[in-house]
């Protein structure tokens, strides 16, 4: 399925806010990104708001990358909490490459890719919320912890696209900036 597939089409030409959930759906837990991102992708939202499932595709995620004004990422996050911690952080404050990204020692991590995006364009500016996986085996299903989690991440996230169109609402229709 490609990422046009994947993106929930929106009303608006000028999508700005981008809800981008990665992961990667065979390591249970690792693919928590990508199960908020469907279950959003149900719920009625702004018309400034793009969802789409990132999956694990790394560079495949330049372009939508490039057309947002605005990103929220959701993702499995080591952080070294107990399971279930949910972080959030700016990827600015990030070092550049850092490794609790990566779902693969192959693949570019989806940090690298905003990081590089800059190079392309321009880096958007973006936020992550993350879930301290439970378990990282083989499996389609969230552990029950992490599936408990969800509801939460989802509040994050739309307090993050609410906190967005009313900092959008303040500047009338110029640039994004960070909140």
């Amino acid at each position: 399925m490609s990422l046009e597939e994947r993106g929930r089409s929106t009303k608006s030409q000028n999508k700005r806010i981008l809800i981008l959930g990665v992961g990667n759906l065979l390591l249970s837990d690792e693919g928590v990104g990508v199960h908020v991102a469907q279950k959003m992708m149900e719920m009625d939202l702004p018309p400034e708001v793009q969802i789409v499932e990132g999956g694990t595709d790394g560079f495949g995620l330049m372009h939508v990358l490039l057309e947002a004004d605005r990103v929220i990422l959701v993702d499995a996050v080591k952080g070294g909490g107990p399971p279930g911690s949910i972080y959030r952080f700016e990827v600015a404050d990030c070092p550049p490459f850092p490794d609790i990204f990566k779902t693969s020692v192959h693949q570019i991590s989806i940090l690298e890719v905003i990081n590089l995006s800059g190079l392309i364009g321009s880096t958007p500016p973006t936020t992550v919320i993350g879930v301290e996986p439970e378990c990282l085996e083989m499996g389609m299903d969230l552990s029950p912890e992490i599936e408990a989690k969800i509801p939460k991440v989802i509040q994050l996230v739309k307090e993050e696209v609410a906190g967005t169109l009313a900092h959008l609402s303040k500047e009338g229709a110029g640039e994004v900036s960070q909140t």
